[in-house]
């Protein structure tokens, strides 16, 4: 490929010069940014850079949970973080769900709302009794922030409706839904042509040089200028910055063969969401396994470990699906930006280079409000 100084007149013109607004990573906080940026600035020059052929972290590598918190996890997060700072992050994951909702239609999003379940191994009576006390006041919060009234309750018997085995129950949530990634990617592809915003891909950015009024985007095929930067690379965050508030964390998923008999409507997270799993196409889409080793899954090197793999086709087997044959058709793995708190970082770092990163594995449900929020630094 030909260097930046080595394209012609036209296209130095049309792509590489004047560009007022530079994205870095075509995510779905990248592109939410490029979208609220559009809004603002109607006539401004955006570019969006990505290092990969297509958005390469985890936008479109997840599961497609719209969700914004189960059950047990929010009991787990009030015990390790203050009620302001949990309460201010669901509101955020909300809004962010409202607004993706208000950018594309259901239709394009594959969107579905049978709401979600948090299952409960039959072992887990200190973690039922626990998160079942806790329904009221987990109630009361999310209808103060959704409107919606008994958001939550209790399922004893799901196990036999789903045919799930050890499992004694789920706590559902009657607002959270699913969306296809697939056409959440495709439909981001024609809301960038249509708001002529211009995506590179291929091009790894190296470095930040900022001056006075401008940056100087350093990449592997050389210096762009802009006046504004955003990073929005979640997981590489600190791999191109050097800010040890943000993580990667990789995040490991398989899709089975084709099953028969399957049926599972809504989302379902067990082990306070460290596993996650859904129905897809007459296949279980299962991912999760990070607490297994989170060390080992803190890396931005994509890629399956047969211990956690092991782990999934097992908790299939035993819980999910026992008695059912399946192959594992598919499997991959995408990087999430996570640190001590699950709150995304969105600043300036420098008048002219904002962030937006540390969606801490809710993207499809923060993404859209992060982009818009990073934008309007500017």
């Amino acid at each position: 490929m030909l260097r930046f100084e080595q394209l012609s007149f036209w296209e130095k013109r049309a792509i590489t010069e004047g560009i007022d607004f530079l994205i870095v990573g075509a995510g779905l906080v990248g592109i939410s940014s490029a979208l609220s940026l559009r809004e603002r600035y109607p006539d401004a020059k955006i570019v969006i850079l990505e290092r990969g052929y297509l958005s390469t972290g985890a936008s479109t590598k997840n599961a497609g949970f719209a969700c914004f918190g189960s059950a047990t996890e929010l009991v787990d997060d009030l015990d390790q973080m203050s009620e302001t700072a949990v309460w201010d992050t669901v509101e955020l994951r909300f809004r962010g769900l409202k607004k993706l909702l208000e950018r594309f239609s259901a239709e394009q999003l594959g969107y579905i709302q049978f709401g979600s379940w948090d299952l409960i191994h039959e072992k887990q009576t200190e973690t039922f009794q626990k998160t079942n006390d806790a329904l009221p006041y987990l109630n009361a919060n999310i209808q103060r922030i959704t409107g919606k009234s008994h958001c939550f309750s209790y399922d004893n018997q799901l196990a036999l409706k789903r045919n799930f085995a050890k499992i004694s129950g789920g706590f559902h949530n009657v607002l959270e839904g699913e969306i296809r990634t697939d056409k959440l990617l495709l439909a981001c592809n024609k809301i960038l042509a249509k708001n002529k915003v211009i995506p590179l891909y291929g091009v790894t950015v190296n470095g930040l040089i900022h001056s006075e009024h401008t940056v100087e985007v350093e990449t592997n095929f050389g210096s762009l200028s802009s006046s504004k930067v955003i990073v929005t690379v979640n997981g590489f965050a600190q791999q191109l910055l050097g800010d040890d508030r943000i993580k990667p964390a990789r995040a490991q998923v398989l899709v089975t063969s084709q099953i028969d008999g399957i049926n599972l409507p809504g989302t379902y997270h067990y082990d306070a969401g460290y596993y996650y799993f859904r129905s897809i196409d007459n296949r279980i889409l299962l991912g999760g396994g990070r607490n297994l080793d989170f060390s080992g899954e803190t890396t931005t090197e994509f890629g399956n470990t047969d211990h956690i793999i092991h782990s999934l086709t097992t908790l299939l087997n035993e819980v999910i699906i026992p008695g059912k044959s399946f192959t594992v058709d598919y499997q991959w793995s995408g990087i999430m930006g996570v640190g001590n708190e699950k709150k995304p970082i969105i600043e300036k770092i420098h008048p002219n280079v904002a962030v937006g990163v540390r969606m801490g594995g809710m993207g499809v449900a923060i993404g859209s409000i992060v982009g818009e929020e990073v934008a309007n630094l500017f």
